[in-house]
């Protein structure tokens, strides 16, 4: 009885990973190429990006970590159903009209790359 209770848990839960090469976005600035952004990111997203110095590195890491948050989870869902944000200096996610997960998200950027790792937890 134990054994498929915690089985349940274990279920309910997702794990994703992925990395992103900072030059993938350095090669297409935002400014030369604003449709491509558009149909990766949000309007509150590009904005974020675009406060820093090397927007690129942002993208990159905003992009690792929706493309994370689709691996932690069974539904199938488009990237721009994916909005990142930041509370208290932390980056959180969002879906839109799919209130069945939280998630846990931390990122990291280091020289050429930038990684995220996504905890998932269906909560219905």
């Amino acid at each position: 009885m134990l054994k498929k209770k915690s089985l349940r848990v274990i279920e309910k839960l997702g794990i994703g990973i992925d990395a992103v090469q900072i030059k993938r976005f350095q090669d297409i600035p935002y400014y030369s190429n604003p449709k491509f952004y558009k149909k990766i990111f949000l309007p509150s997203e590009i904005k974020h990006c675009l406060k820093f110095k090397d927007a690129s590195k942002h993208f990159a890491g905003k992009f690792a970590v929706k493309e994370a948050a689709k691996k932690s989870i069974t539904d199938n869902i488009a990237l721009l159903d994916i909005e990142t944000s930041h509370s208290n200096l932390k980056p959180t996610i969002k879906l839109k009209g799919n209130e069945k997960y939280q998630f846990l998200v931390s990122i990291s950027h280091e020289n050429t790359v930038a990684v995220a790792v996504v905890i998932s937890e269906r909560i219905c």
